[in-house]
């Protein structure tokens, strides 16, 4: 699926912020609830649950109801997206260098070959 530029705008948003990446960082391995994340960033649970909601509509983070608590959890999917999307310029940018590597070492042939 690919990603309209709305969905993409709202993951680099997501993305750009240092805590929240540590969010993603944090639940990408486990589950953890709302407390356990603020606890980790000694924030307020309504500053928390702020950047939550930022990785959520990103489609980056999904929460879950169990009984009282919330578990947050990350969602691969969207990050695979947005990777996807950018290797397309990965990929132009490194057929460029590659290039442009080409052109030197066939230009350094040629100027060896003139002083020989």
């Amino acid at each position: 699926m690919n990603l309209t530029d709305r969905q993409l705008d709202r993951v680099f948003h997501a993305l750009a912020d240092t805590t929240r990446r540590q969010i993603l960082e944090q639940v990408q391995t486990r589950e953890l609830t709302v407390s356990e994340i603020a606890e980790a960033h000694q924030m307020s649970f309504p500053a928390i649950t702020k950047h939550l909601g930022v990785l959520e509509e990103a489609g980056l983070l999904k929460r879950k109801k169990m009984g009282r608590k919330r578990l947050c959890r990350v969602e691969r999917a969207r990050l695979t997206e947005a990777l996807n999307w950018l290797k397309v310029y990965q990929d132009y940018w490194t057929d460029q260098l590659d290039n442009l590597k080409t052109f030197v070492e066939t230009h350094q042939r040629v100027e060896r070959k003139k002083h020989e």
